[in-house]
């Protein structure tokens, strides 16, 4: 019994003997340090890089006129350039500390091939995403502060990258979306837009005479109306309604500015009603005493 406690007091004294001379050894803990420090050296650089080419790309694209590229194209190579720089510098990064930790790249960028394909394999969906994204941006199908429609999600791109796109609603949401689910778009943003606008007047007014008045009169709405390029078209009669003739103007406005352009069109043809004289149609209601009612009937 005395030799098995004194073997055990032997095995934890060495034990103890081996934890000591490890914690009180200078040169690890100098090792130790040294590769913290490397670490946090290297994430700070990291992160200045990061910023140094976030800015210096930045500071190139808003000379776009020397890129002969429109607006929206260079918000989105920008976005994209920026994104791509961010995921190389981490990544190297990433190898960095590593091997600090005592691993060898040359196996592991060596072996990165076989990775990739592993997952490829497993991610897939992750693949189809950045394929999809690199064939969104390659064919222009849409670009940085378009607004487009795509499935139930319609508002202004705030970002493309190679895996998602993010998209603000009217009402301040923000839709991050798996580029690889975008299979059909509707850009709003590429070509003009055309406000429509149905104004209701009166059966007893002379309706020739109202389209005569608001072609004189809106000729000048362009120069009123800044969303609106164009000279707005009397179409002529479009509806007869129960107590009104509709009349549809049209006007051809910048890109997505129809709604804003169609709210300040209806007021500056209200304006022009009420200068004319011209009658614009509202419900009315005749009441009639019982009395006169019998005599009616």
């Amino acid at each position: 019994m005395e030799n098995q406690l004194t073997e055990s007091a032997h095995w934890f004294e060495s034990i103890y003997m081996g934890i000591y001379e490890q914690v009180t050894n200078t040169d690890l803990w100098m090792t130790v340090g040294q590769a913290i420090f490397k670490i946090i050296f290297i994430i700070i650089i990291a992160r200045i890089l990061v910023n140094l080419v976030s800015n210096s790309v930045n500071r190139i694209f808003r000379k776009r006129e020397k890129l002969q590229l429109n607006e929206r194209r260079v918000e989105t190579m920008r976005s994209l350039v920026n994104n791509v720089t961010s995921y190389v510098i981490y990544f190297v990064a990433i190898l960095l500390i590593l091997a600090q930790f005592g691993f060898n790249l040359g196996p592991v960028l060596a072996s990165a091939g076989v990775v990739g394909l592993a997952v490829g394999f497993g991610a897939q969906n992750l693949v189809r995403d950045v394929i999809t994204g690199f064939f969104i941006i390659f064919e222009d199908q849409f670009a940085v502060g378009d607004y487009i429609q795509t499935g139930q999600f319609f508002g202004e791109v705030k970002e493309i990258g190679l895996r998602i796109t993010k998209i603000k609603g009217y009402t301040g949401e923000i839709f991050i979306i798996p580029n690889g689910s975008i299979t059909e778009v509707t850009n709003f943003s590429i070509q003009n837009s055309l406000a429509v606008l149905d104004v209701r007047v009166a059966y007893e007014e002379d309706v020739d005479q109202v389209i005569e008045i608001l072609n004189q009169s809106l000729k000048d709405a362009p120069t009123i109306i800044e969303d609106i390029i164009a000279t707005p078209e009397v179409v002529g009669v479009q509806d007869l309604g129960p107590s009104e003739v509709l009349i549809r103007v049209t006007a051809e406005c910048k890109p997505m500015a129809h709604f804003a352009a169609n709210r300040k069109l209806r007021s500056l043809v209200k304006k022009i009603f009420e200068e004319k004289g011209i009658e614009i149609p509202y419900p009315r209601l005749v009441t009639m005493p019982q009395k006169d009612m019998k005599n009616f009937l």
